[in-house]
């Protein structure tokens, strides 16, 4: 089984040097979250996750969740370890505390997001979807919906899921032939099948909470005529007590690569009641909220993956012997491997990669907290406009580079990481789910370059290259040298984005052909600038932590020098156009 220690002292040195958003920190709901209120809770996440959740990853892949007469039931320990990771309120760590919640902001609870990934994916993925059903259902939902059901939720008694996909059905939501039949008490019934439906049901809690993507009988066909319904597992009385079962009963569990412990399920809804959330026939527009939120924690689930990954791979770098370098360190036989240049360069690319994608995510965080909290209208919307534009970049950039990381892992390994022995090969197979998921990849990418460079606020990706080259503009000579590198990248990502502009309106093959290339350089200058703000604060605070100071300078070097010149590649490559792609005959 891999070992895992949480990074608290990286994380705590992003909370305390790297929250400088001005307008992050006039969010006067959040003046009372200190350091050492935060130093305290990633302190006990770093317990819980590292003593009770890890060794469920194990025990969830060999044992996965299985449906028995019609009950899923999860693996062995899951329900003793969810009891205790409610009752000690994790739950609840960003939820408002008008329904029970602790009121953490994101750059928090995103800490805490890392680590559950690292311990237990599919571990997490039973709690995960149900904070993002509390979000959908605390922005859209009546009054009397939210005092019924997100005390529950929060409190983690019930669990929530996010029920889009059918038979017919993904990224084309426009298909979708779930029904819903208005009744005469405002109630609809809801009959349809969805698929891949995580955490659809289980033995944990005492009820579910199915936010359901329906079409009303008198709707539209397409995406206009999609609406969002809150369907319960069981139905819940009047008096807030689980009544009677509802209509809605599991199919199948899908026999999965990984992420095994996480009940995948086939849900069939037979005249199930259901309640609208939002506007009708506007659907969509709800579930984002939900979605959009669960991209960027897709994107951290990459991270957290990568990071247990590479700690395994520096311990065992350092204690298995083999071969000679060419500065030998042992007289008699071989050397650690950790002496070998490819595995020292292997290492490196991990921990350069991991410690920016952190920092990023970090300014992301900010960036969330004051697009749905500030005061100022036009502040807020620059940060939704950044969010927006940063969100498929983050799950789609830590997801793929985790792919790399766990597969580099097992390479360390050598044979042994190809055995069930260590624990590594579930670390590619778990994560291999998370470029697909929430909207794969590629989908993000056609929708990076698609609608999120630009919308009705102007040109979004210049302002934030605009905000990129002010903010990286350092007075710290050492600090200017990486300045000049990121410029650099800066003026190539610029090219990049007017030669996607020009060949928007000439022809999209050649879009589609570069928007995987251009989602790559945009993320890898960004992490870059993550990259700047650190070396920032590591030089001029290089004497009060010499050693931590001294690490993360010479991360950044390597990132700039062997990682950022990816970027360039990725524009080389794109702008070769798609006339050969789209030409091209297959047999």
């Amino acid at each position: 089984m891999p070992s895992y220690i949480a990074p608290v002292e990286d994380m705590l040195f992003l909370f305390e040097k790297l929250r400088d958003n001005k307008n992050y920190n006039e969010l006067e709901k959040y003046n009372e979250v200190s350091p050492d209120l935060v130093k305290d809770i990633l302190e006990e996440a770093a317990k819980i996750n590292q003593n009770l959740i890890l060794p469920l990853a194990k025990s969830g892949d060999e044992n996965p969740a299985v449906l028995e007469n019609g009950v899923v039931r999860t693996p062995p320990g899951y329900k003793e370890a969810y009891q205790k990771y409610i009752e000690d309120g994790w739950t609840s760590l960003s939820c408002d505390p008008k329904y029970g919640g602790q009121g953490m902001p994101k750059t928090v609870s995103a800490f805490f997001d890392e680590m559950l990934s690292s311990a237990s994916l599919s571990f997490k993925l039973y709690s995960e979807l149900s904070i993002g059903a509390y979000n959908c259902i605390s922005h859209h939902a009546p009054d009397e919906i939210k005092e019924k059901y997100l005390p529950k939720i929060v409190e983690g008694k019930w669990s929530g899921t996010m029920c889009l996909t059918e038979p017919v059905c993904g990224t084309d939501l426009g298909l979708l032939k779930t029904k819903a039949a208005k009744q005469s008490d405002n109630t609809y019934k809801i009959s349809g099948q969805k698929i891949f439906i995580t955490s659809g049901d289980h033995d944990l809690t005492e009820n579910i909470i199915h936010l359901v993507l329906a079409r009303s009988t008198d709707s539209p066909t397409g995406t206009k005529g999609i609406s969002l319904f809150l369907v319960p597992k069981f139905i819940v009385n009047e008096d807030g007590t689980v009544g009677q079962r509802n209509g809605v009963s599991t199919g199948s569990i899908e026999s999965k690569m990984g992420i095994k412990g996480s009940a995948t399920c086939v849900l069939n809804f037979d005249e199930a009641t259901g309640y609208l959330i939002g506007t009708k026939d506007k659907g969509l527009n709800a579930m984002f909220t939900m979605m959009n939120l669960e991209r960027i924690v897709v994107g951290i689930q990459g991270l957290g993956i990568s990071e247990i990954a590479y700690q395994n791979s520096l311990a065992y770098a350092k204690e298995r012997k083999q071969g000679k370098t060419n500065n030998t360190k042992s007289e008699n036989g071989a050397d650690f491997i950790i002496e070998h240049a490819d595995i020292r360069r292997s290492l490196l690319n991990m921990k350069s990669i991991i410690e920016g994608e952190r920092a990023l995510c970090f300014w992301l965080s900010q960036q969330t907290e004051v697009s749905l909290y500030h005061p100022d209208a036009k502040i807020k919307q620059e940060a939704s406009d950044y969010v927006s534009l940063m969100t498929p970049v983050v799950k789609s950039l830590f997801t793929d580079l985790a792919m790399e990381i766990t597969s580099d892992a097992m390479q360390i390994h050598g044979g042994y990481g190809y055995t069930k022995d260590q624990g590594i090969e579930q670390l590619y197979r778990d994560n291999r789910i998370t470029p697909i998921y929430e909207g794969t990849n590629s989908v993000q990418a056609a929708d990076l370059v698609f609608r999120k460079l630009s919308n009705k606020n102007g040109n979004v990706v210049n302002k934030f290259l605009e905000m990129i080259k002010i903010e990286s503009e350092s007075k710290n000579e050492k600090v200017k040298s990486f300045s000049k590198e990121l410029n650099y990248y800066l003026d190539i990502l610029s090219k990049f984005t007017d030669w996607i502009n020009d060949k928007s309106k000439t022809d999209k093959d050649d879009v589609s052909a570069a928007a995987n290339d251009y989602l790559k350089t945009l993320g890898f200058v960004s992490v870059a600038y993550s990259w700047i703000k650190i070396l920032e604060v590591s030089f001029s605070d290089y004497e009060s932590n010499k050693n931590f100071y001294n690490d993360k300078i010479n991360t950044a070097k390597f990132y700039f020098e062997k990682v950022l010149p990816r970027a360039e590649y990725h524009y080389k490559s794109a702008i070769s156009g798609s006339s050969n792609i789209m030409n091209f005959k297959f047999n």
